[in-house]
């Protein structure tokens, strides 16, 4: 099917800013349903590189998961959309503020079009997504299905546990502002030498991370101030409310197939979407079709795999997230009675055994949770230490010591990060290295005599005291393998002065004993016969995460001066039952 591409078309939002539209369609007469894409990372990119290149005449847009030449071949149009202040559209970008309106009315002028047949559906990665949920929120008329993968959707407060996600903050802001200049250089708002000062001074990724205090990066002023205002507000406070509706799911009316990876830092609310609209979705149609599928993959990386693990055909996902694609809106836009309405819910990508099984629902109905407790003689340090994982409860064991000293993080080992690379540095890495530090404790199983399946939430108890005021815990699930490989599968960390809530923190008193509970994430993993189920506790995971000073202080405006060193404890015993609670389905293998 030959392809029609009309760029830059301007459409006038509500308030009159103009925004910049490409479409690509069927060159034949017709009407056909519109797929709408929102994304403020330039609706014109070209990857001429990719999977099969194009040529100049057949470009078109290719999304991260979805091979539109096919979509369009298919019978679809489909519009991408520069999001407003970014690229060729009118107005100033403010990430997540309009994008209700902005998206209601998109889909409201495709739905009018001549070429159009009225049915509209969104599709679209990482902030793509979040477009599209906010823009279900109103629930515009011509608009029949969505599909968000590895979205924040509601939840854009940028702290986990209460630690600041630096990693994905600072690199997104960055590479945002970067091209802010790049469009104001266009428009002779900018010189070329600002572009090439910013350029320098944003160049080292790694040294603009350990940069202090926080708050001291100087060619964000002006760029993106809202970065300023995520570290002005560490709590969840007034400021988060304003952009984090309450009733969210119950303004969603329309069946959503959300797309999450096992290694994507935005797992936990892709999770949270599908459980919390199948509970409270705004139509019975929402809460009874709404589609989860979780694949091995990283941050939009549907393409190329990892560097340390081959998952197959599920590491180069595009036809089969194509085919979902193409499946789920000839569905919903196309009227097509392919099934969809009768299949299982639930469609995951169980690793170690490296294969797709479909399920009732998420959490799986047969969960059984288990605790592990953690033991040792107190010499859990490194993975050469006593610590031991078990089944079996303690009695009375000398707790753990380490320091933990923020001028000497644990450095940041893949898990579900956003590359700094070529995709190398993320995903199912080797954790030795850092399992070699006298500030990461160890626990593990002995090898197993039959395979474990961990399938679900994950949540670590452990008690804790800190000679600080103020400290992080983090805790790391591995999977050890017979020749002492060990791959990190998920991963989380607790602010202690989070512990009873993120909007009141409570310092600790020194020496007191305290039970946290800390949010791991989710993993699909068979633990195989001779393999080893680890647990890595520690205080930092930088630059994942930001270090903490242990002051208690106001971390974001800290200097290195500022810091203080904390002795940690973790305790198991009996009175101080520290456990690692997994999710473990028993069923035929």
């Amino acid at each position: 099917m030959s392809m029609v591409i009309e760029e830059n078309i301007m459409v006038p939002m509500r308030d009159g800013v103009k925004l910049a539209n490409v479409v690509y369609r069927p060159a034949q007469e017709g009407q056909w349903p519109v797929l709408v894409t929102r994304l403020p990372y330039n609706k014109d990119r070209r990857f001429p590189f990719e999977y099969p290149p194009f040529t100049k005449e057949k470009r078109i847009f290719l999304e991260l998961n979805f091979d539109s030449a096919r979509v369009v071949e298919a019978g679809y149009v489909i519009v991408a959309q520069d999001t407003r202040g970014r690229f060729a559209s009118e107005g100033e970008f403010e990430p997540f503020v309009h994008e209700v309106e902005d998206g209601a009315d998109a889909i409201t002028w495709a739905a009018s079009q001549p070429w159009s047949s009225g049915q509209v559906g969104m599709f679209g990665v990482s902030y793509q997504g979040l477009t599209q949920w906010q823009a279900a929120r109103e629930h515009p008329a011509a608009l029949r299905a969505i599909a968000p993968s590895q979205s924040p959707g509601w939840n854009v407060y940028p702290y986990q546990g209460g630690a600041f996600l630096l990693g994905v903050a600072l690199g997104w802001a960055t590479g945002v502002a970067m091209e802010e200049v790049q469009r104001r250089v266009g428009q002779g708002r900018a010189t070329q030498a600002e572009l090439e000062e910013m350029m320098q001074a944003s160049g080292d990724l790694p040294a603009l991370f350990r940069r202090l205090p926080l708050v001291d990066v100087p060619f964000l002023q002006g760029r993106a101030p809202y970065y300023f205002d995520w570290l002005a507000h560490p709590t969840l406070d007034e400021y988060w409310r304003t952009l984090i509706q309450e009733v969210f799911y119950e303004q969603v009316t329309v069946p959503a197939l959300t797309i999450a990876g096992w290694y994507d830092h935005f797992q936990r609310e892709d999770l949270e979407h599908y459980q919390s609209m199948r509970q409270r979705g705004g139509s019975a149609l929402a809460r009874s079709l709404q589609h989860l599928m979780i694949g091995p993959w990283s941050h939009g990386n549907f393409l190329r795999g990892f560097q340390e693990r081959n998952y197959g055909a599920a590491s180069f996902a595009r036809d089969l997230l194509t085919d979902l694609h193409l499946r789920w809106y000839d569905h919903w836009l196309k009227g097509v009675n392919n099934g969809v309405e009768q299949e299982k819910l639930v469609h995951i990508f169980v690793m170690g055994e490296n294969r797709w099984r479909e399920e009732e629902d998420w959490p799986l109905p047969d969960t059984q949770y288990r605790p592990y407790y953690l033991h040792s003689g107190g010499h859990a340090n490194t993975a050469t230490g006593d610590g031991v994982l078990s089944t079996a409860q303690v009695d009375a064991e000398p707790e753990d010591v380490y320091r933990y000293d923020p001028r000497d993080p644990v450095p940041t080992m893949g898990g579900a990060v956003i590359s700094l690379g070529m995709l190398d540095d993320v995903g199912p890495l080797d954790q030795r290295q850092i399992e070699a530090r006298e500030d990461v404790l160890c626990y593990t199983t002995s090898p197993l005599e039959r395979p474990v399946e961990v399938t679900g939430p994950i949540e670590l108890v452990l008690h804790v005291s800190s000679s600080a005021r103020d400290t992080d815990f983090t805790g790391k699930l591995v999977d050890v393998h017979p020749d002492g490989r060990a791959e990190i599968l998920t991963d989380g960390i607790l602010r202690a002065r989070y512990r009873q809530s993120l909007s009141s923190p409570v310092l600790m008193e020194p020496g007191h004993v305290y039970e946290l509970h800390i949010d791991l994430g989710a993993t699909s993993n068979v633990f195989l016969t001779g393999h080893g189920i680890r647990l890595e506790v520690s205080s930092s995971n930088f630059p994942r995460f930001d270090r903490n000073s242990n002051t208690g202080g106001t971390i974001a405006s800290e200097q290195e001066k500022d810091f203080v060193q904390a002795i940690n404890r973790v305790y198991h015993s009996q009175v101080y039952p520290s456990q690692l609670v997994l999710p473990v389905i028993e069923r035929d293998r």
